[in-house]
C-alpha cells in the first residue's frame, strides 16, 4: 500500500484515496477472460452487485497464451544468482529450520513500521508484546532485509532515507540518504538494491551494500510498489498502483523490456508473488478485490481471481503449498491450493480489521500481518486459522518483517528469500 492520504500532498490525494473506497467489481468474468474461458471461471464471480466475496473454491485455468513482448532469458539465467536448491520450487530453501549461518542466533522479533508515527514497533513473538520503539524517519512503509541478511532496511519514504537496523543488537545505524525508497528489493545475483521510487515513477538500481546509484530507469505508470523475480532472475514483474499497470523488466539490462494495463478499469495492483513451481505470478488488486494470475514468460493478458475485498497481501507457506492472500477491506484471509490450483479456505478476524503486509514465521506456524487501518498487529495460527493475538502498535502499520526467516539471501519486501 501507500502513504496515507492525510500525509501525502494534495495533488496525488484525490487518487490515492481511491484505496479507501469500495468500488464491486463491475465485469462478468466472461467480458474480463474470454469466451473460451466462460465455462472455466463459473461460479468464480457473479455480475456487478451480485458479486459474493465468499470463496468460490473453482479451480483456477492456466492464464491464456499471447504472443512474446520480449527475447526468451538465458538458458544459464542470471549470472552470480545462486543456484535454486530445487529447479521446481523457488522456495525449496525456506523450510522451517533452513536458518542460514548469517542469522542464526539473531533474536526473533517482529518489525512493524508504523506509517503514520514514523516509529518501528518491535515484537517480541514469545509473548505477544512490544518490547522497543524506534524513532526512524518521516513514513516508514517497509522493513526490509538485506540481500546477506545482515541487515534490516526501513524504507523512510518521505524522509527520504533508509534507516539501518542490526538484527542482532536491535539497534538503528545512522540513515542513509535515499529519495522517495516506498519499497525495496534486490536482484538474485546480490549486485543491487532495486529502489520502488514511487512518486518519481522511477525504478533505481543501487549498489546493494553502499546504496550509490548505478542507474536510474524512468517508468511509465504511476505508483511502482511491488515485484517479484523470475527463478532463473532473469526478468521481474513490478506493479503499479496508480495507473493500473504491470511492467516486465531485464535484470541484467536493468531496463524495462515489456508494459501492459490491467484489463479492468480503474485496477490498482499490490503485491507480487511467483508461484513455487514457477509457471505463473500473482498480482493482488484492491480494486478488482482478487488476485491476477499471469503467465510471466509470455506477458499475455491474466485472468482474475476473486478472493475478497481490497486483496493485498501474498504470503507463502513454508511447505510451498498454500498461499496467504490477505482481504484488507473485509477482515479475512484466503488461502490458494498451488497443487489444486483453487482457493481452498478463507479465514476471518474475529474483531474484523485490515490484515496487510507480513510473513510467516521461521517455523511456519504463525502468519503475521499489520492492521494497517486500526493501528494494530495479528498473529495467526496457519495449522488452524485462529487469531492468536493481536497487538496494539502505532498509528498506519505496513510492510512488517518476521525476522529472522528460512533462506539463503534476501530478494527484498518484507521477506522474500530464495
Amino acid at each position: 500500500m501507500t502513504p496515507m492520504p492525510e500525509q501525502i500532498s494534495p495533488s496525488r490525494r484525490f487518487r490515492v484515496n481511491l484505496l479507501y473506497v469500495y468500488r464491486p467489481f463491475t465485469r462478468r468474468a466472461g467480458a474480463l477472460l474470454g469466451g473460451a474461458l466462460l465455462v472455466a471461471l463459473a461460479g468464480c464471480g457473479t455480475p456487478s452487485g451480485e458479486r459474493s466475496t465468499k470463496d468460490s473454491g473453482h479451480i483456477m485455468p492456466p492464464p491464456p497464451a499471447a504472443r512474446r513482448t520480449a527475447a526468451p532469458a538465458p538458458k544459464d539465467g542470471l549470472p552470480g544468482m545462486p543456484p535454486l536448491l530445487d529447479p521446481k520450487d523457488v522456495y525449496a530453501a525456506d523450510r522451517p529450520g533452513m536458518l542460514s549461518p548469517v542469522v542464526r542466533g539473531f533474536p526473533t522479533r517482529i518489525y512493524v513500521p508504523n506509517t503514520n508515527s514514523n516509529t518501528v514497533s518491535v515484537i517480541d513473538p514469545a509473548t505477544f508484546r512490544v518490547t522497543e520503539t524506534i524513532q526512524v524517519g518521516t513514513q516508514p512503509q517497509h522493513v526490509v532485509p538485506s540481500w546477506d541478511l545482515k541487515t534490516l532496511w526501513v524504507n523512510n519514504d518521505l524522509g527520504n532515507s533508509l534507516t539501518p537496523i542490526d538484527p542482532k543488537t536491535g539497534k538503528a545505524g545512522r540513515p542513509v540518504d535515499v529519495h522517495d525508497p516506498y519499497n525495496l528489493y534486490f536482484t538474485p545475483d546480490g549486485k543491487y538494491a532495486v529502489v520502488m521510487a514511487s512518486r518519481d515513477r522511477e525504478l533505481v538500481f543501487r549498489d546493494a551494500h553502499s546504496m550509490q546509484i548505478k542507474k536510474t530507469v524512468p517508468v511509465d505508470c504511476a505508483g511502482v510498489n511491488h515485484a517479484d523475480f523470475s527463478p532463473d532472475g532473469t526478468y521481474f514483474i513490478v506493479s503499479c498502483e496508480f495507473s493500473g499497470d504491470l511492467l516486465k523488466v531485464d535484470t541484467a539490462r536493468m531496463a524495462v523490456v515489456a508494459q501492459q494495463k490491467l484489463p479492468l478499469g480503474g485496477a490498482m495492483p499490490q503485491d507480487v508473488k511467483i508461484a513455487p513451481d514457477g509457471s505463473a505470478f500473482y498480482v493482488a488488486d484492491m480494486a478488482a478485490d482478487g488476485v491476477w494470475v499471469l503467465d510471466g514468460g509470455k506477458f499475455g493478458k491474466p485472468v482474475l481471481m476473486p478472493t475478497g475485498k481490497g486483496a493485498h497481501g501474498l504470503y507463502v507457506s513454508r511447505d510451498s503449498k498454500v498461499m496467504y492472500i490477505t482481504n484488507r477491506g473485509e477482515g479475512t484471509i484466503s488461502l490458494f491450493d498451488f497443487g489444486q490450483r483453487r482457493l481452498s479456505k478463507k479465514w476471518r478476524l474475529p474483531d474484523g480489521g485490515s490484515p496487510d503486509m507480513g510473513g510467516v514465521s521461521a517455523d511456519g506456524k504463525v502468519l503475521w500481518l499489520s492492521g494497517r487501518y486500526n493501528s494494530e498487529v495479528y498473529a495467526i495460527d496457519t495449522g488452524t486459522g485462529a487469531q492468536l493475538a493481536k497487538i496494539p502498535v502505532g498509528s498506519g502499520p505496513h510492510g512488517l518483517a518476521v525476522y529472522p526467516q528460512p533462506g539463503r539471501y534476501s530478494l527484498g519486501h518484507t521477506g522474500v528469500f530464495r
